[in-house]
């Protein structure tokens, strides 16, 4: 939590704006003296759409080597490819129909994770899925059905708003279950506590399946790598509940900013869709051999590929469409572009998509669903220099 807090807190302090220019978000990091500011920016990259630059600002932070290609031990190797490549959403699906409940987890920094998060929630409201529990999510959404700026702090980013629009839209109900405590343990009464608002609404609705989309560690069910949780919540919900939870990382073996830092194992696999490792006993690969951390799953994500700079993975299957802002509509550069679904901009909204673009030679594009948009195009004042409303077909 101290983590968060202490990026709420730069966030406050340094800036109205909440999506700024990559340049304002280096001065910033640049006059920044305090230990957190690489994951301050990273985390400010991301919510402002600079996929690449989030993950390489976040790289920057620890002693990587980088000259160095990340490698693995022979028995890994061996012991790696004894598994086969599965398509990671059908295999979930499936899985999906046996389970209770389903704890995923994200990197705060990594839009991804959210992008395949929700190319899970149609089919998983096929299978019986109700509620989607949100870390991040602050305050109740009442009946707007979308997030607003105020609801949370890393909802601010565009792929965790149209998450919460699209849950909502098919017919989630979103919830948050983040501690209210202000115990100082380490973290413990954090894990308990998050469990026991999950564990409260499993038992309000007892017939319902839930989706809990989270952070980092809070999957594990068994030792966590942060020793004073003690256990995280995954293992609290099995302590508290006896149902065993199906488990699915998606930070480790997701790419890094830096392509020599990434995991050989996603080299390895060299697909071009997330998969995840299965053997012919129907065991799944979940990290080195003996991982006392037992989730049950890892995603193995490929390595992302760039038109127009924008990611592949962000069209969610061609689901969303590219649209190319015209010229005559930007008055000067640098210019940043939002995508607002219809009044939600006037309602303190999160944009359903953002880019800056530097020069008039720049090619790029918004990606977004079908479906009716205000664009605002904002100068380097963060003043509005041009709005229309576009429709996506």
């Amino acid at each position: 939590i101290s983590f968060t807090s202490s990026i709420y807190k730069h966030n406050c302090s340094e800036k109205k704006e909440t999506y700024l220019f990559s340049e304002d978000i280096i001065t910033n990091f640049e006059k920044d003296k305090t230990l957190p500011r690489f994951q301050v920016a990273a985390t400010n990259f991301s919510i402002s759409g600079y996929y690449k630059l989030a993950l390489e600002t976040w790289d920057k932070q620890f002693e990587n080597d980088f000259s160095k290609k990340r490698t693995i031990s022979k028995e890994d190797s061996i012991y790696f490819k004894t598994f086969n490549p599965v398509n990671a959403k059908e295999y979930i699906i499936d899985r999906s129909k046996n389970e209770k409940i389903i704890l995923i987890n994200e990197a705060h920094n990594n839009s991804r994770h959210r992008v395949f998060t929700t190319s899970l929630l149609q089919d998983l409201y096929n299978n019986e899925y109700r509620f989607l529990g949100l870390e991040a999510l602050w305050e109740n959404l009442n009946d707007k059905g979308y997030p607003v700026l105020e609801s949370g702090f890393y909802t601010k980013e565009s792929q965790f708003g149209n998450l919460i629009k699209e849950a909502t839209a098919i017919g989630f109900t979103v919830f948050g279950y983040e501690s209210t405590s202000k115990t100082r343990d380490g973290g413990k009464t954090r894990e308990i506590e998050q469990a026991e608002n999950i564990v409260k609404l499993m038992k309000e609705n007892p017939d319902s399946k839930f989706l809990i989309h989270c952070g980092y560690e809070h999957i594990v069910e068994g030792t966590p790598g942060i020793k004073t949780w003690e256990k995280a919540m995954a293992g609290r919900i099995i302590e508290m509940t006896g149902i065993n939870p199906l488990t699915i990382d998606q930070t480790n073996y997701s790419e890094k900013g830096t392509p020599i830092l990434n995991s050989p194992y996603i080299e390895m696999v060299n697909l071009d869709y997330p998969v995840i490792m299965v053997n012919n006993k129907n065991q799944t690969f979940n990290g080195d051999k003996d991982n006392p951390k037992k989730i049950d799953c890892c995603i193995i994500h490929p390595v992302t590929k760039y038109k127009n700079n924008r990611p592949d993975w962000l069209s969610l299957s061609n689901e969303r469409k590219t649209v190319t802002i015209k010229k005559s509509k930007i008055k000067e550069y640098p210019a940043l572009v939002m995508a607002y679904r219809i009044n939600e901009y006037e309602n303190n909204g999160i944009p359903a998509d953002i880019i800056e673009i530097s020069n008039r030679d720049e090619k790029t594009n918004l990606i977004l669903k079908k479906g009716q948009y205000k664009i605002l195009i904002k100068n380097k004042n963060y003043k509005i220099a041009t709005e229309f409303e576009q429709s996506v077909k």
